[in-house]
């Protein structure tokens, strides 16, 4: 095996991680989708992240056509030109993929290399998988992240009416693209059993969990940037700390942190941790409340100036902490991982708590990276921290409900020390992940593709006519 793309259509990547993580369109898969390149480009294998190219003055670090990570020489960024110049949210890009997909072949025919294997990521890289593969016969995998159907269920549920949702986020084009991922995919990726079992079973979804296809995978950490280690950055971390903790009562600036540090989205239920900690007296005496930030610098002007879910998020943690803000709950702008790592670092010096409320959390890769950097932790009991925690179930809360939230907080800070939560970390590696890909792909490598062509084409006409 010589080379591997990968498909990703939206968010993007640069050298510098410019937006990873601060955009709903740049989140999480990112990460793992970088760190999983990174990873096997590592074992001497040439990888492709395929991208777009935005040619906007509001995004400048995504115009040119390639792009490498200083660090990792068999690894390049494609970017390639489709639906327009402009930035596009992900939900506006699904009916310029064939154009995507078109401008990839070009590519690659123009090079005289195609590769031997696609890994497509999000329902719009998996149905790229499904043209590319009958243009080109070449195997994919599917590595869906999140699934369309669980989300248009829950919305739904929460009273939004059928025809705004779709109207919003196309949801029958993704649920038929997963479809069309799951079913043409030669395996599929997931990260938990749960994800697996629960989520792929799915009425909306024309898929057997129990077959061979499906496998679990869990994601890794980047172990060089989230470590127990001292680093340089730390001492950085630990003044900025100082200095925004100097106008706190006294009695508070030694305290341990609850630490929020999840991109400020509704999903991620922010608010509830806030109550949690309002509500509890001896959460309150024994902790204060981080919430992290990024590129923001002063939070009350920030809302004051800005119209949007972050800003609106902002406003009512603000609005329900009232006189705590910068008492017991404070707001911190950080950058980048290195500075995330640090503050985890120097929190754990405190036996601090981080903590995922989510409401339903796919798999939960912060809750590894906050242990691995000597915090204990407490999340969310919906979704793959089930998993992670598995030996730590007591420190599991439904995240409605703001009377466990707070229960499970307090035993994580008084029961618990950071020794326990380095080791849970060491067995997800991205050295891992990537060998587990690869032991799937030279399977599939290893026997003849076969493929039933009219049914894919048939399939491909009725994603097109959703489409156009």
């Amino acid at each position: 095996m010589k080379k591997i793309a990968f498909f990703n259509p939206q968010g993007n990547f640069d050298k510098n991680d410019s937006h990873l993580t601060e955009h709903p369109d740049f989140g999480g898969q990112l990460v793992y989708v970088k760190e999983l390149a990174k990873a096997i480009a590592s074992k001497g294998i040439q990888v492709d992240i395929i991208t777009r190219q935005i040619i906007d003055e509001k995004w400048p670090e995504f115009s040119e056509p390639f792009d490498y990570y200083p660090d990792s020489p068999n690894l390049r960024i494609v970017r390639i030109p489709f639906g327009g110049k402009k930035f596009l949210n992900k939900e506006k890009l699904w009916k310029y993929l064939p154009e995507y997909v078109e401008g990839i072949y070009s590519l690659y025919k123009k090079e005289g290399s195609f590769p031997d294997f696609v890994t497509t990521h999000y329902g719009d890289g998996g149905i790229s998988g499904v043209l590319f593969l009958e243009k080109t016969d070449i195997p994919f995998s599917f590595t869906g992240h999140s699934l369309g159907a669980w989300k248009l269920e829950k919305m739904l549920n929460e009273g939004f009416s059928k025809e705004e949702l779709e109207r919003k986020f196309k949801f029958s084009v993704r649920i038929l693209a997963e479809n069309l991922a799951i079913k043409f995919s030669s395996f599929v990726v997931c990260s938990t059993s749960h994800e697996r079992y629960v989520q792929y079973s799915h009425k909306l979804y024309n898929a057997d969990p129990n077959s061979d296809k499906f496998k679990v995978i869990p994601p890794g950490i980047n172990s060089k940037i989230f470590n127990f280690k001292p680093h340089k950055e730390d001492e950085i971390i630990e003044n900025y700390l100082n200095n925004v903790f100097s106008s706190a009562p006294k009695e508070r600036q030694k305290l341990p942190f609850i630490i929020l540090s999840s991109r400020i989205d509704r999903k991620k239920n922010h608010i509830a941790v806030v109550r949690a900690f309002l509500k509890n007296k001896d959460l309150k005496e024994n902790a204060n409340l981080i919430i992290v930030v990024r590129a923001i610098d002063d939070v009350i002007k920030f809302v004051n100036e800005k119209d949007s879910e972050e800003s609106e998020i902002l406003r009512e943690i603000i609005n329900e902490g009232k006189k705590e803000i910068g008492n017991s709950i404070f707001f911190l702008n950080i950058s980048d991982q290195k500075r995330l790592a640090s503050l985890y670092r120097v929190a754990a010096k405190r036996n601090s708590v981080f903590t995922l409320p989510s409401h339903y959390e796919p798999f939960g890769l912060a809750i590894i990276e906050a242990a691995a950097c000597g915090l204990v932790v407490a999340a969310t009991k919906y979704g793959g921290p089930v998993e992670i925690l598995s030996d730590n179930k007591e420190l599991l809360f439904d995240p409605e409900n703001v009377d466990d939230i707070a229960n499970k907080l307090y035993i994580a800070l008084t029961k618990y020390n950071s020794t326990q939560f380095i080791k849970l970390s060491r067995k997800y590696t991205w050295e891992s992940t990537a060998d587990k890909y690869l032991e799937n792909i030279d399977k599939v490598l290893k026997n003849k593709l076969e493929i039933n062509k009219k049914q894919l084409q048939d399939d491909i006409k009725k994603f097109l006519s959703k489409i156009l």
